[in-house]
């Protein structure tokens, strides 16, 4: 049986709270400071408010993406005025202001790239995992990566109540602040020639780890100070990307003697 959604005045579908829909509420959430994690604008839809919408979307690097409206009746039943949004559940840090915290703490950095990681039961299992393993930081990037919704932190377990989480728009901008600030960069990737035993995992590490696809882009492999493999015994010729997570990060607690 479907179940029965109501909705209140703000154009909210209680049930799923972190949803709005409805141009002018989402045009007051974003002057209001609320952080969005993503909005579902109608394909060729126009309008005045459309167009203030569109533009606070683009001052504020709301990520935003173009769908048809079969996608957002979908979405909700209600009058979405040809726009959809999810508020961000957790609250998102910042990298610039964690790292420098991290050393003045004497601790030695230990942050985790998302390269894309788009399935959202990874996403949370390797969140948590990195809670385990006690990772400083999350990097996300804010296109392309699963959602972080409700959904993400019930597979996390909730450590995305507990692991900071930092939304980058440019990972290759990130990747170099990462090193800039004292951190070798690896990649996770069955491409290496190198294993993930032979790095020095001592030092202020960031680990990169790529899309289920097709694993770390090619243009942040580039980036990276090396490239690291975990060795594999089967005839498939990769790991799920959560189960290799795990394993780079508890070799790097291995290595620390934590």
């Amino acid at each position: 049986m479907e179940r029965s959604w109501q909705y209140d005045k703000g154009g909210q579908k209680q049930g799923a709270s972190n949803m709005i829909y409805g141009l002018r509420p989402l045009i007051e959430a974003i002057k209001s400071g609320k952080q969005i994690e993503k909005i579902f604008l109608q394909a060729g839809a126009g309008g005045e408010l459309m167009a203030e919408l569109k533009a606070l979307i683009m001052q504020n690097k709301v990520p935003a993406q173009q769908v048809p409206t079969e996608k957002l009746n979908r979405l909700t039943s209600g009058n979405h005025q040809g726009v959809v949004g999810f508020l961000a559940v957790i609250e998102y840090a910042s990298l610039e202001n964690i790292l420098p915290a991290v050393f003045e703490d004497g601790k030695v950095p230990l942050v985790v790239v998302f390269d894309r990681i788009t399935d959202v039961r990874n996403f949370g299992a390797m969140v948590r995992t990195a809670e385990c393993a006690g990772v400083n930081v999350v990097v996300v990037p804010s296109q392309g990566n699963a959602a972080i919704g409700e959904d993400a932190v019930k597979t996390s377990a909730g450590a995305l109540m507990r692991v900071p989480v930092c939304k980058s728009d440019n990972l290759k901008t990130t990747i170099h602040f990462l090193k800039a600030s004292g951190l070798q960069v690896v990649a996770a990737t069955e491409k290496a020639r190198m294993l993930y035993t032979e790095a020095d995992f001592s030092k202020p590490t960031a680990i990169v780890m790529g899309s289920e696809e097709d694993g770390v882009s090619n243009e942040l492999l580039k980036l990276c100070d090396t490239s690291l493999r975990i060795p594999l015994q089967g005839e498939i010729a990769s790991l799920n990307v959560s189960v290799a997570c795990g394993v780079f990060l508890f070799e790097v607690i291995r290595q620390r003697g934590a």
